[in-house]
């Protein structure tokens, strides 16, 4: 996956990858995914497979990030592919696949939370961290080893801390960073307009800088 959009990078922390680099892998993943969407809306279920192994860790490591219990997560992911199997025929391939994936094994994931899970779903209404905040510039430099091993253990503290916000941030933080998906996509996930997706970023960066700085006073989260 391209470290050029990760949470590490909009907090300052981390370079990217060669954006051509970059472009170049996003391009043959997109062609591999919708030969094999293809195949598997004409009832060939070996795409299937190869559409699970294509997804698995990035799929499982989304529905551990909102449930954040890992037998939970698995069976949510097994319920995600039994429901792509029965309803690919609805899917729209104006849209990518990943965004109607994600769809799918969020609203499965929010069913579960809503039966379980004690924590609102519900956008607070009392929030208003500064509307100014930006992301970080790419940098295509290596860094090294040293720096690269604080920044691991940087990127340890800052993937605890995630698991801290409300569930309606750390989705749209994963979707945004460790998914990559541009705003319209998360937009069509979550359901809501693009407006509250911004929002939702702001506010998740917001509140995550607040955890880290309470949580290691006296480094820069900024």
């Amino acid at each position: 996956m391209s470290q050029c959009m990760s949470m590490e990078m909009s907090l300052g922390m981390c370079p990217g990858m060669g954006m051509i680099s970059a472009a170049v892998m996003l391009r043959e993943g997109s062609v591999g995914v919708e030969a094999e969407v293809a195949q598997l809306r004409r009832g060939d279920l070996d795409a299937l497979s190869a559409l699970l192994a294509r997804y698995q860790n990035r799929l499982y490591r989304y529905l551990l990030r909102l449930v954040r219990e890992p037998a939970t997560a698995e069976d949510i992911f097994q319920q995600t592919w039994l429901r792509v199997a029965e309803k690919i025929h609805k899917y729209d391939a104006r849209w990518s696949f990943d965004a109607w994936l994600f769809t799918v094994a969020r609203n499965l994931a929010f069913d579960h939370l809503r039966r379980t899970a004690p924590e609102s779903l519900d956008e607070p209404v009392s929030d208003n961290p500064s509307s100014n905040s930006r992301f970080a510039e790419l940098r295509s430099t290596e860094l090294p080893a040293i720096e690269a091993i604080l920044a691991h253990e940087r990127t340890q503290r800052l993937s605890a801390a995630l698991g801290d916000l409300q569930v309606i941030y750390r989705e749209v933080l994963t979707l945004r960073f460790e998914e990559e998906m541009k705003l319209d996509e998360i937009s069509r996930v979550l359901n809501v307009p693009l407006s509250t997706v911004k929002t939702r970023l702001t506010r998740g960066l917001h509140n995550l800088r607040e955890i880290l700085q309470a949580r290691y006073p006296g480094e820069n989260w900024q």
